[in-house]
């Protein structure tokens, strides 16, 4: 099983390898197209900049490229938001996988944002969700969100506003948590998306 990170400057690949490394796989970090290509399993994940990361993957081709991958390809947390179409985040156009917008939160009296920390999320039975129970606590961190749409798989509340938790769409699957520090349950779904048929 060859498992590829993408390589796109943004944070948290190390937390992604370790947490593979802990159920046992190994994966490499990248950005060769002929590498990504070759992959059996591609995990984009990302802490940072919306506009910074669109960037790195526009020098790089990666912008036109990602979207042609047919492996299962998980995007989390920044790597989910830049999978969509656009990002109010300094205005960037971002990948187009998903056809939607991702929105600021606008902090209510009391909520501060980021949205930081454990949260329940409700999700549909699909093979990313293997064996978990409803409702299930994963971890978030994130000033910005993707609304629901018809690509929404799992939901959360925040700031008044219940958004997609997860989304997917053909091969592509998004979680704007991080199952990489989400315990037992997150670990779960990483197996989940490297082991079964998605």
């Amino acid at each position: 099983m060859k498992i590829a990170i993408v390589k796109y400057n943004a944070g948290n690949t190390r937390s992604v390898l370790c947490a593979l490394k802990r159920l046992g796989y190994e994966a490499m970090v990248t950005d060769d197209h002929d590498e990504l290509k070759d992959a059996d399993r591609v995990i984009f994940p990302g802490v940072g900049e919306a506009s910074t990361a669109m960037a790195y993957l526009q020098e790089r081709g990666l912008d036109t490229f990602l979207p042609t991958l047919r492996q299962p390809f998980l995007g989390i947390c920044l790597g989910m938001q830049l999978m969509s179409s656009f990002s109010e985040e300094h205005d960037t156009k971002c990948l187009g996988i998903f056809d939607e917008v991702v929105k600021k939160f606008v902090p209510l009296q009391g909520e501060k944002i980021p949205h930081m920390g454990w949260n329940t999320l409700s999700f549909e039975q699909v093979p990313l969700f293997k064996g978990l129970s409803d409702p299930l606590w994963c971890y978030f961190v994130h000033s910005y969100y993707l609304p629901l749409s018809a690509n929404t798989i799992a939901t959360t509340e925040y700031a008044s506003v219940r958004f997609s938790a997860s989304l997917h769409k053909d091969n592509f699957w998004g979680c704007q948590f991080h199952p990489e520090k989400s315990g037992p349950s997150g670990a779960l779904m990483l197996k989940n998306f490297i082991e079964e048929a998605l």
